[in-house]
């Protein structure tokens, strides 16, 4: 199951050409990323004082099509892959109306806040939704 994120892109995500700039992918990314965590009811700072857990990123790959641009309206689409014990796998791509603008693959650890060493995944991040 995916989860959907719409955005608008402003002004201040592009560069002097009305384009988004490479690096605010980046950031639309993890905002759609910290929604689908919530809509598990889990939230970055609640993990971080009750489970002293954080998520830092292992890896990602991008591969970029078109070109989102200014007042453009996006939707940033989010699959969870099948996790391991102490990561996890999403698949994400941004559209615009029934054009894909980039697709990700970004794998997620969880680490222990104080030695940044792992941690297994809350459970109810490995459930089926």
């Amino acid at each position: 199951m995916s989860d959907r994120y719409p955005l608008r892109v402003y002004y201040e995500d592009t560069d002097a050409t009305g384009v988004v700039y490479h690096a605010n992918y980046l950031k639309y990314f993890e905002r759609a990323r910290t929604e689908w965590l919530e809509a598990r009811g889990l939230d970055h700072m609640g993990l971080a004082r009750d489970h002293k857990i954080v998520f830092t990123l292992a890896d990602l790959r991008l591969a970029f099509k078109r070109p989102a641009r200014l007042d453009d309206r996006l939707v940033v689409v989010t699959t969870a892959l099948e996790p391991g014990r102490v990561r996890m796998v999403f698949k994400q791509e941004i559209w615009r109306d029934n054009s894909c603008l980039i697709q990700g693959e970004f794998t997620v650890a969880c680490v222990n806040i104080t030695t940044f060493r792992p941690a297994r995944l809350p459970l109810v991040m490995t459930e089926e939704r």
